[in-house]
């Protein structure tokens, strides 16, 4: 069957054959583009233009090459290009010229905006499902070690103390964003392009509304020529995937860090590591790392895909075709991801010692000492100053600031008291007793939220 030739009056070359050919990756498709095909069938049938009998034929036909396929007993023909004529060719092969008439009313163009939108809901659901998996990983993970204390940072220079659980309840809140960022792409997913043809629409009376409801789609297309050439639902999907990998990368590099014998803060479990090839010592953080390589794959994809779309004119062109390998190997990078990290990061054992340690190290109180101050009514910013003078006088004579005596303090200010050495690590933590803060009651109320939201 060659019914894409029937103008020409030669083979296709065997090199634009293999050029050209889709197949080997969109035949992920061949749920949707069975199952659209069955409705638009019922549709034809509905229409006047199939009989009872045809679309009858028609459907099981479909149904039956679903179940080759799924058996691994159908062989793709690369000379068929993609899955919608292989599925097509072996429909004639089955039902006979009957076949011909299911291509009623539609064009590939409709035909692989349908499938793919399809795809694209679906895996929306899954990566959504995934995103919470993982984040009741985290929020049990803060559960487990919610009175560790650790050393916040900024510029990856210890900078005040706060709770682990409040650190890793961060990473929380950044994937409930993403998940929110997939579920507001499904909404702009969608819509049913079937029934734009291949640009004008069609010029038969198809009941689109009733072809969306069996489809499980919320409205239809309002412009056909949008509706065969809009990609905006494939770039939205990878923009999310690539900020949810940017989230992953930072979290796999703290934990690159955290593992590091220079922090020794947390352990990799044995199963999400690996040694050296010549260093029997070496446990690498390789999951972590391959994360983070990962990430700049998938940003690669979506430079890809909006590089493909900024030149294209309307409507459908065949650079098109390049929308689907970037977009399944974004979609299998994040789902694998998630599923890795999910199962790391149960196993993650932290050094509440060594943590804590750290916590109080390096003048991490010093904002509570400039804080105590300005509780006095000095301003903030001159509290600041005699602090940095205090610090420096710390650091010459090789002490902590809890170690200078009384006079260090009061001969930069009286406001200084014998109170100042109630400030430590746990005070400090305590007093940021404000919403979204690291106080322990503000981090209880936090793990109370989160579970309340994987709830919903």
């Amino acid at each position: 069957m060659k019914p894409l030739r029937s103008r020409f009056e030669k083979d296709t070359d065997k090199t634009v054959q293999t050029y050209t050919e889709s197949i080997s990756f969109d035949q992920r498709l061949y749920r949707q583009d069975i199952f659209a095909s069955i409705v638009h069938a019922r549709a034809l049938k509905e229409a006047g233009m199939l009989s009872e009998e045809e679309a009858a034929k028609i459907i099981t036909g479909l149904e039956t090459i679903r179940e080759e396929i799924e058996e691994g007993t159908l062989e793709f023909n690369i000379a068929l290009e993609d899955i919608h004529m292989n599925i097509e060719t072996r429909l004639f092969e089955k039902i006979g010229e009957v076949a011909g008439k299911l291509h009623t009313a539609r064009s590939r163009n409709d035909q692989v905006a349908t499938d793919t939108r399809l795809f694209v809901k679906e895996t929306i659901v899954d990566t959504v499902a995934l995103l919470k998996e993982f984040q009741e990983a985290i929020v049990g993970l803060a559960e487990s070690n919610r009175g560790i204390i650790m050393p916040g940072y900024t510029h990856l220079q210890r900078a005040q103390p706060i709770l682990l659980a409040h650190h890793l309840l961060a990473y929380f809140e950044m994937f409930r964003r993403d998940a929110e960022r997939f579920d507001d792409c499904y909404r702009r997913t969608d819509i049913l392009p079937l029934g734009s043809g291949a640009l004008a629409g069609i010029p038969y009376p198809l009941n689109r509304e009733t072809a969306a409801r069996e489809m499980g789609f919320e409205q239809t297309s309002a412009n056909s020529m949008d509706a065969v050439s809009d990609r905006d639902f494939l770039i939205e999907y990878q923009s999310a995937a690539s900020i949810a990998m940017m989230h992953f990368s930072r979290l796999a590099e703290e934990l690159i860090l955290w593992s590091s014998a220079e922090f020794g803060f947390v352990q990799i479990d044995d199963a999400y590591a690996t040694s050296s090839s010549i260093m029997p010592q070496k446990k690498n953080p390789d999951v972590a790392e391959l994360a983070r390589g990962k990430t700049g794959r998938v940003y690669g994809n979506l430079m890809a895909i909006l590089t493909t779309m900024k030149g294209l004119p309307l409507a459908y062109n065949r650079d098109l075709q390049e929308d689907k390998t970037g977009f399944f190997d974004t979609v299998d990078t994040l789902h694998s991801t998630l599923e890795v990290f999910t199962r790391m990061i149960q196993t993650l054992k932290f050094n509440p010692e060594r943590m804590s340690r750290a916590a109080g190290e390096n003048y991490t109180l010093a904002t509570e000492v400039a804080d105590y101050l300005a509780r006095k009514g000095m301003p903030f910013r001159e509290a600041h100053g005699i602090v940095g003078k205090l610090v420096l006088e710390a650091i010459s004579k090789g002490k902590d600031l809890q170690e200078l005596p009384l006079a260090d303090y009061q001969s930069l200010s009286g406001l200084f008291e014998e109170d100042i050495y109630s400030i430590t690590v746990k005070s400090s933590i305590a007093a940021r007793n404000v919403p979204g803060g690291t106080a322990p009651e503000q981090v209880e109320q936090a793990l109370k939220k989160a579970r309340e939201i994987l709830d919903e």
